[in-house]
């Protein structure tokens, strides 16, 4: 869809015009015309309600528009802002959004499969977009994010809000201005407490307030086997990519951002599993991640279960839990937060912090204002590239075999940080009386990529894999 204007979208959507006809006088009555950036926020039933919070704080900018595919959520928001003393106008379809002048914004916090083609949409009907993290659900359909926002000069931010952060800001400088020498390693972390989410022995009955083909868009349309509907969606990979896709791309775009990389890591594979329980989540809740890049590899760990069977205390890893470490010739700095970097020497004893945050969206308006992408703190390149990197390692997994403890071990003994990274995993399971022998964890293949092309070398018939089966109408262009 090369070009979004009324008569194409009512035609391809078959959208009534009477919903639309309310944006006038909603605008009007609001004041659209004194300058303000106005702000439509589609999916709030979760992280979308800091968006509306985060947006409404800012001088000179008005949210407008609620839209989720759930008409419950939809309308206790709309209710929720009338109550504020603000009118907004509601709507499940996100495409009544696109057509409508008297926006400017639109912010997506859906679930990951609408990421990349919300976003398309809104930049090509000529609206900036803030979209939560990760970027996509897939390389390549984040690639073509990458192309629409330059194509039509859009401002899109990723919901990468670490990027914002003082604190960090400074300390990133700091280690890349060489006052710890060669950077030899960043390992990022994920250690959150992941429960089982049940096991459903019938589809789940979709609740009559629900889209249920909006909900699931450019995902297949097939009966619900699991429980839950919302937020569970994570654990299943037609429309999650698990907590590395999730909570890790935070850590990996910390990480990369460390290790200055902008392009996809030449080398990337992945071991883990489901482990610990059996339910109807299929993305793996333990995970370790090789990403290799030439100057030093870039790491990452996931665990869901917790330290032990005895405890629902987490693991964590030199003082971080949820966060990044790295290691360089002359000390180490430990990021255990959003805002906080602690830097040590190589004895260990603390040297100094970095600490300060940020206002994401702030920075996101900023750049609306000043038309230029590169005021952006997590502009789309930035996102595609670490969600990028999360869905490399986990095409890997998706892609290995299930082998015993000994065949994995040997297949890694040569790469010393893979294979540390094992041998914490193989005791961290442990503690939790998951026997390797019995569930076995799987060992991914490993992907050989060109990152300036992104597409896998060592074997083609992974390209596939790259990408995915669009359901039409919700299809991710080619050509954006």
């Amino acid at each position: 869809m090369n070009k979004l204007n009324r008569r194409s979208f009512l035609k391809q959507t078959a959208l009534a015009g009477a919903s639309l006809s309310l944006w006038p006088a909603i605008a009007k009555a609001q004041g659209s015309a004194n300058g303000d950036i106005r702000v439509a926020v589609v999916g709030f039933g979760g992280r979308g309600g800091n968006h509306i919070s985060g947006f409404r704080a800012l001088k000179g900018v008005r949210v407008v528009a609620l839209c989720d595919a759930d008409k419950d959520i939809l309308d206790k928001g709309v209710q929720r802002m009338k109550d504020a003393g603000q009118a907004v106008e509601g709507c499940q379809d996100m495409r009544q959004l696109m057509e409508n002048k008297d926006i400017d914004v639109i912010s997506f916090a859906t679930p990951n499969h609408w990421h990349a083609l919300g976003t398309i949409w809104a930049v090509q009907a000529g609206k900036d977009v803030y979209v939560e993290k990760p970027l996509s659900h897939n390389v390549w359909e984040g690639r073509k994010v990458v192309e629409a926002a330059r194509k039509y000069g859009r401002m899109v931010q990723t919901g990468s809000q670490c990027r914002s952060s003082r604190g960090l800001i400074e300390a990133i400088a700091w280690l890349q201005a060489g006052n710890l020498g060669k950077i030899l390693r960043a390992r990022g972390l994920c250690y959150k407490r992941r429960a089982s989410i049940g096991k459903a022995d019938k589809p789940l009955e979709i609740p009559p307030v629900i889209d249920y083909d909006l909900w699931c868009g450019p995902a297949p349309k097939e009966p619900l086997m699991r429980k839950r509907l919302h937020y569970d969606w994570h654990w299943v990979w037609p429309t999650g990519n698990g907590d590395l896709g999730n909570q890790g791309v935070h850590q990996v775009d910390i990480a990369r951002w460390v290790l200055g990389e902008k392009e996809l890591a030449p080398v990337a594979f992945s071991i883990g599993g489901r482990l610990g329980y059996e339910d109807d989540g299929t993305t793996p809740n333990t995970q370790i991640v090789y990403q290799g890049y030439a100057k030093a590899p870039l790491l990452f760990e996931v665990r869901g279960l917790p330290a032990s069977s005895q405890s629902e205390r987490m693991d964590n890893y030199r003082g971080a839990g949820v966060g990044v470490v790295i290691d360089c010739e002359g000390g180490s700095v430990v990021i255990p937060s959003y805002t906080k970097a602690i830097v040590f020497d190589k004895d260990g004893k603390e040297m100094r912090q970095f600490d300060g945050g940020g206002d994401h969206y702030e920075n996101f308006i900023k750049a609306v204002r000043s038309r230029k992408h590169t005021d952006l703190t997590a502009d789309a390149e930035d996102g595609h590239i670490s969600a990028a990197l999360c869905h490399t390692a986990n095409v890997s997994y998706c892609l290995g075999k299930k082998l015993s403890p000994e065949e994995i071990r040997a297949a890694v003994r040569d790469n010393k940080d893979m294979a540390e990274a094992l041998g914490r995993m193989e005791e961290h399971l442990a503690a939790n009386n998951v026997d390797l022998k019995k569930t076995p964890a799987t060992l991914g293949e490993v992907l050989k990529i060109n990152g300036k092309t992104e597409r896998c070398t060592s074997n083609r018939k992974v390209n596939d894999w790259f990408t995915r089966d669009y359901r039409k109408p919700f299809v991710v262009p080619e050509k954006v």
